[in-house]
């Protein structure tokens, strides 16, 4: 899809190109085999938003991987947490003794993450870290730290490459600040 297609028409600007996506999700996944090297890691995408960054990220991982997945939302059709965080889908393997990965969209409240977090240790893996595409720490309500993140990003609404509003602009190639215009009501 090029720039100048009719759903960039919505964005203000574009923060982070498909090629420096394509670049930071090679280095990550390096990272990662170099990190996990010896062991088998449970990559765990959290649904819907994290889907293409999970598909690039995991074939760019020279490791045994498992994969798993769990829908997740604290956002509705809204552009801010509601705080209230519901797990639409769970796991469907035990990950007691394993080393999981969480891959995430993005992180900005940290409220759905942070609760991600906490319900999974009780479950008892033997490590549990967070990758991330996008980091946007201004927005944080809670404390929360990832372990591995490709970007940071101001605060803006951000769509494409898996993120959406209400459930468009996932297929952008780029990701870019969503237009106020579009989400204000």
């Amino acid at each position: 899809m090029e720039q100048t297609a009719e759903l960039y028409k919505d964005l203000d600007e574009i923060l982070v190109t498909k090629e420096e996506i394509r670049e930071a999700v090679r280095e990550l996944g390096q990272t990662i085999t170099r990190d996990y090297a010896g062991k088998q890691p449970v990559l765990l995408c959290i649904l819907k938003g994290a889907v293409m960054f999970f598909t690039d990220l995991i074939r760019e991982i020279d490791l045994p991987v498992t994969c798993e997945f769990m829908a997740i939302s604290s956002y509705g059709s809204a552009t801010k947490s509601t705080g209230v965080v519901q797990i639409r889908k769970d796991l469907d393997r035990d990950i007691l003794g394993k080393d999981v990965i969480i891959v995430e969209d993005i992180v900005d409240s940290g409220i759905t993450l942070n609760y991600l977090k906490n319900a999974l240790l009780m479950r008892g893996p033997a490590t549990l870290r967070i990758a991330t595409l996008l980091d946007k720490p201004s927005g944080r309500k809670v404390e929360l730290k990832t372990d591995y993140h490709c970007f940071t990003i101001p605060d803006a609404f951000v769509v494409g490459y898996g993120l959406d509003y209400d459930e468009r602009y996932r297929n952008l190639p780029d990701i870019g600040a969503l237009s106020p215009r579009i989400y204000a009501k």
